[in-house]
């Protein structure tokens, strides 16, 4: 298999997409040499409350985030689907799409460490690689030791720590990596909009006019 044909999926709901969401993206492209990233925005996430702006809105945002990054593409397959945008029924569809190409689901080590509550958690890896995006100082062993018993034994089974390695299996490895800090999380940008303070430098410019234009999250 040729180098950098892995493509890496990114689901949430990017309400408002910011940098810290970009950042994370991009690192682990680089990482990882992930020859696309893929964008997911979801209609109706199963384990947090609905979002504050239309899907539509974030979808559009989400497009105006990744302006100009030829590497990025956003996928609206969620915001076509009714019921629940379970990230299992999106991994099958893309496996179906992609082949054996390599699939890596990108995701927090928070979003990890509550894998089991997901619907059909252990079929993700028979879909897809995952990378766990882990904070500064956030060693492995910590991460480790929060894991639920069913997912600590897939975590030591699965875990690689050759980023490369990723390109020679469609799927069903893990590896981690660490970020570069950035505070910034979509409540934190919300409160600010309804507070009326400044968004310069935590979200595109762009996304920051189209939420002005449209006056989202005033209220």
């Amino acid at each position: 298999m040729s180098p950098a044909t892995a493509i890496g999926l990114f689901g949430g709901t990017f309400d408002p997409i910011h940098f810290a969401h970009l950042r994370l993206a991009e690192e682990i492209a680089e990482a990882f040499a992930l020859a696309q990233v893929r964008l997911i925005p979801a209609a109706i996430p199963p384990h947090r409350a609905q979002p504050a702006a239309a899907p539509g809105h974030r979808l559009a945002m989400t497009q105006l985030a990744i302006e100009g990054n030829d590497r990025f593409v956003v996928d609206d397959r969620e915001l076509g689907r009714t019921g629940p945008s379970y990230t299992v029924d999106t991994l099958a569809q893309t496996r179906n799409e992609a082949g054996e190409q390599p699939l890596c689901l990108m995701m927090g080590a928070d979003a990890f460490t509550a894998l089991t509550t997901w619907h059909r958690w252990e079929d993700l890896f028979e879909l897809a690689h995952i990378i766990i995006a882990r904070r500064p100082g956030y060693p492995l062993e910590q991460l480790a030791s929060s894991l639920p018993a069913p997912l600590r034994r897939q975590y030591e089974q699965r875990l690689n720590p050759e980023p490369t390695t990723l390109q020679h299996a469609p799927a069903g490895g893990l590896f981690t990596h660490e970020l570069t800090a950035l505070d910034v999380s979509a409540t934190a940008v919300r409160n600010l909009i309804r507070e009326g303070a400044s968004l310069r430098y935590l979200l595109p410019d762009a996304v920051i006019a189209y939420i002005d234009t449209h006056g989202l999250y005033r209220e």
